[in-house]
């Protein structure tokens, strides 16, 4: 099935929706994408965790670590999970709340203009190769759809949130995505 956008959600992902958006302030005009790095609890996959903790409904008393993140209100627009499936929580129209503090280019608040993505791993496991394909293909699809955004707006959660934050981390490898990233545009 052909990737494309309808009324805000890629038809491609499994539709999980979040509770934590808001509408995006001023014209709503898109200019950023943001890659993360999410596993829960730390360093597992493949768990009902990331659709929980999106949703409020993460029991803290299931995993010693989610007493730590109880009551936070979070979400992404995209998850990409290890095996690459690709799971969507917020209509690209409405802010995600996922990249926190941040600042692009002097513009702070990037969760007003930009999309989250976030991929099941960590900093320093290597991400699989299902996730770098999938992540061409939503980046292509996306930079088709919304004009205020094209490859050379992509960025990090480390990257607009230095000091705060690390993710996606040193294992992932930006030059094979943006290779990947090009082969998909052709």
């Amino acid at each position: 099935m052909e990737m494309r956008i309808d009324e805000g959600w890629i038809n491609t992902a499994r539709k999980v929706v979040s509770p934590n958006c808001d509408a995006r302030p001023g014209d709503g005009a898109l200019g950023l994408i943001v890659i993360h790095g999410i596993s829960l609890p730390p360093e597992q996959y493949g768990g009902p965790y990331i659709d929980q903790l999106f949703c409020n409904a993460l029991d803290p008393q299931a995993h010693p670590y989610f007493e730590s993140i109880a009551g936070l209100e979070v979400s992404s627009h995209l998850l990409i999970r290890r095996d690459g499936e690709l799971v969507q929580y917020v209509p690209f129209d409405k802010r995600a709340w996922h990249a926190g503090r941040s600042c692009y280019e002097g513009r702070e608040r990037c969760n007003d203009f930009s999309i989250g993505i976030e991929l099941e791993g960590c900093d320093h496991q290597p991400y699989e190769d299902a996730q770098y394909a999938c992540l061409a293909a939503v980046v292509t699809c996306l930079c088709a759809f919304y004009p205020g955004l094209d490859t050379g707006r992509i960025v990090g959660h480390s990257d607009i949130a230095p000091g705060r934050k690390t993710d996606p981390g040193p294992a992932f490898d930006w030059p094979r995505f943006r290779s990947m990233l090009m082969t998909s545009q052709q």
